[in-house]
């Protein structure tokens, strides 16, 4: 009797390998992406990154000063 599982067991171990394979490829999705940032070249980025940065510190100022 041991060997047989309630209908509720089988939802949990499903519902585990759901979880495994959810992870397995959360965990692939990251590894590409930190391939992808090796890979990069990010001094050419630099002009482009300080404009953006830039635009955010504008729009973050203009929010905290509407705010107050």
């Amino acid at each position: 009797m041991a060997g047989k599982l309630t209908d509720q067991e089988k939802e949990a171990l499903l519902l585990e390998e759901r979880k495994v394979k959810a992870l397995e490829k959360i965990a692939a999705s990251t590894d590409a992406l930190a391939l992808w940032f090796e890979e990069k070249d990010f001094s050419q980025w630099d002009e482009r990154l300080q404009f953006y940065l830039h635009e955010f510190m504008t729009i973050a100022k203009g929010s905290s000063n509407d705010q107050a």
